[in-house]
């Protein structure tokens, strides 16, 4: 359960979920983290998109996560003092599920619109906010529900499922879909540990995943090196607002804020790929914008 506010003044009740030490939900803060992590994952996915027909998924996963062990060295070195691991086996189940997740989404990405990709993961934040409520026992408020479940019809009007051409990507963006959900689950549960420490075994982890699959499907990137160097730079930076995010927000509130990244993945898809939304595409955003308003002002 969620903390809830108490009555008059004085701060929230600490979430019982949560280690006693973890200071209270600010969900004002957890989205203004959510939103820089959207957007910089929305740029990282835009190069990936440019860049996925030469280049196996694997390999890309690959070089991001070595990138992102390079630009974490200084801040591992400097704050090793405080590293620890308190519960390694939710680590590694978070290191598989991620992985899974990436690789399949940059497959996905290079295969399908990315409008659409952006429109059918949005199915997560309701499946985030009925996991968190089932497993992790955190309130979800009935607005939150509303919210999350205007945002779906939106992502059911911009999709069209009956019009989908059904195809390997759209198989891997659904793997993802729930693959990355359950990832966001675990993380939740491991909010006593310190962000250094899941940052490491986060990109430690999908590096030795991927290591072999990668250099099984290898191929010299040549000029394409510093491209392939940002997507790490963009991915390493969105993990650590990611994890500052959910450290902070609700899922109830996190959940119906994700939808608000279709409008950037829309308007990056029109400038850089010539992907013109449709009549539904955006009869959909405008749903899913006011799913996100009514969330974000209560």
């Amino acid at each position: 359960m969620s903390n809830v506010p108490r009555p008059g003044p004085g701060p929230a009740l600490p979430d019982p979920a949560c280690p006693k030490t973890a200071p209270p939900r600010d969900n004002l803060r957890g989205g203004a983290w959510l939103l820089a992590d959207m957007g910089l994952n929305i740029w990282a996915l835009a190069i990936v998109k440019a860049m996925g027909a030469e280049f196996s998924a694997v390999q890309i996963v690959f070089i991001r996560a070595m990138t992102g062990l390079v630009l974490l060295a200084p801040f591992l070195w400097q704050g090793r003092a405080e590293l620890r691991m308190s519960r390694p086996g939710l680590h590694l189940l978070r290191v598989l599920l991620s992985a899974t997740a990436i690789v399949t989404s940059f497959f996905a990405i290079a295969r399908l619109p990315l409008a659409l990709f952006t429109a059918i993961s949005f199915t997560r934040p309701l499946i985030l906010m009925a996991m968190a409520a089932l497993l992790l026992r955190e309130r979800v408020r009935p607005a939150h529900w509303l919210a999350g479940g205007g945002g779906l019809i939106g992502v059911l009007v911009a999709v069209q499922p009956g019009a989908l051409a059904v195809n390997a990507g759209l198989w891997a963006l659904l793997i993802t879909v729930f693959a990355g959900t359950g990832a966001v689950i675990v993380t939740r549960q491991m909010r006593g540990e310190p962000a250094l420490t899941m940052m490491l075994a986060y990109t430690g982890g999908v590096a030795a995943v991927t290591a072999l699959p990668a250099i099984w499907t290898w191929q010299a990137p040549g000029a394409a090196w510093p491209v392939l160097v940002l997507i790490g730079g963009f991915a390493q930076a969105a993990q650590y607002c990611f994890l500052r995010a959910h450290h902070w927000g609700e899922a109830g509130v996190l959940g119906p804020l994700g939808y608000a990244s279709l409008v950037l993945s829309t308007a990056v898809g029109y400038l850089f790929f010539g992907e013109v939304p449709t009549v539904a595409m955006m009869a959909g955003a405008a749903i899913i914008i006011i799913a996100t308003l009514a969330v974000a002002r209560r």
